[in-house]
């Protein structure tokens, strides 16, 4: 879309960068995004040539197999993937992109040689367990709990909504390794696909973002080693959950910013080749005014959120101003998208349209990644 504050983040490479993506999204996963709705997943070829293009995880540095390059790389994918309607990879590539994250900042140099450039190519699809089914933020109340037994920790428990749950090489668990009923109990340990007594359910019936598959997760005495503990301590877990949120939720508010963007551009371009009453819905006052309504709060959000990334890119953006973004664009998708299928008329409610496939895929982001009661009390604290 247009902006009218012009964008500054982003040099020739960054372009060229976006251009590749969008050749990608147009060539190898707009025309078959629906298909693989109806199977509940991405296809892993599909992971596997985002990964041959760079278009996986271009942050990671060059010695791990990516491209070093800076996270304005991961911030053009994020836009277009969410921008264009693919959300099986937006919401799958972006997970993906924080257990790398979790590995690259906080794993042994063994776990990063062994995951890191299969994750790169592909090859390694990552997810994150955190979520159980009667634990939601709170994540001190968890209750999945590793013993150590040995040169091994046993892990019981279960945990549910995990994205790229179906098809993960590895998943990244949240669980209790102390007893102290503190944070200082959490940690976080990698565990591998095909370990004794774990198990996987089938894709969960969600209402939107059909294509990331979403499934329930089982630990029934697992046996994994020692030295998948992520970092050199047991009981850090939750400051280095902590210390990434602020990437995870700005990494949100990129794409539902985006989302409020490209509901607005479908309907810009349906008000002006949709006729009523003898002239296009755009002619109309009450539309033009709506529409502009719109597009000067998708500034607002555009404005914010590229000022919350410069300060990213400086390891400089705190909780209170990611929480902000996040919170402010997930409102922002929901309410961009309900009036802007309101100006389709009857055609908003097919999902043929784009507008009626970002009317269910948006719902969520007010739930995930924290719910917006939870960015609530995280703005507070400037208060």
């Amino acid at each position: 879309m247009e902006y009218l504050i012009p964008r500054t983040l982003f040099s020739a490479e960054h372009e060229d960068y976006r251009r590749l993506a969008q050749r990608f999204l147009a060539d190898e996963v707009l025309p078959f995004h629906a298909q693989w709705e109806k199977e509940k997943r991405v296809p892993r070829e599909i992971w596997r040539r985002a990964g041959e293009l760079g278009l996986l995880l271009p942050c990671i540095p060059e010695e791990y197999g990516g491209y070093g390059a800076d996270r304005l790389y991961a911030m053009v994918i994020g836009e277009e993937y969410m921008g264009s309607g693919a959300s099986g990879l937006g919401i799958g590539f972006g997970v993906h992109a924080l257990v790398a994250g979790y590995i690259l900042h906080y794993g042994s140099e063994q776990q990063k040689q062994t995951w890191l450039p299969k994750m790169v190519c592909g090859e390694a699809i990552g997810s994150i367990a955190m979520t159980e089914p009667n634990t939601g933020s709170d994540l001190q109340a968890v209750k999945t709990r590793a013993v150590r037994d040995g040169d091994e920790y046993v892990i019981t428990g279960s945990k549910t909504f995990i994205s790229n749950g179906v098809q993960s090489d590895l998943v990244v668990v949240v669980c209790k390794t102390g007893t102290t009923g503190t944070a200082k109990d959490i940690s976080l340990i990698i565990v591998e696909s095909g370990r004794d007594g774990y198990a996987k359910s089938q894709p969960l019936e969600k209402i939107g973002l059909h294509a990331q598959d979403t499934c329930m997760l089982f630990f029934d005495n697992v046996r994994v080693p020692c030295s998948n503990l992520l970092g050199p301590e047991e009981g850090k877990g939750f400051g280095q959950l902590m210390r990434d949120l602020a990437w995870e939720r700005i990494s949100g508010a990129i794409g539902f910013q985006a989302q409020a963007e490209a509901a607005l551009r479908h309907t810009i371009d349906y008000t002006k080749g949709r006729t009523v009453f003898g002239k296009p819905v755009i002619d109309f006052q009450n539309s033009r005014f709506k529409l502009a309504e719109l597009k000067a709060e998708i500034q607002i959000g555009r404005s914010w959120v590229d000022s919350c990334m410069e300060l990213a890119l400086r390891n400089e953006l705190t909780p209170e101003a990611a929480a902000m973004a996040k919170h402010w664009t997930a409102e922002l998708s929901l309410r961009v998208v309900e009036e802007c299928l309101q100006l389709h008329g009857g055609n908003g409610y097919m999902t043929e349209y784009p507008i009626a496939r970002l009317f269910l895929d948006t719902r969520g982001n007010r739930i995930w990644g924290g719910s917006r009661e939870v960015m609530k009390e995280i703005i507070a604290r400037t208060l």
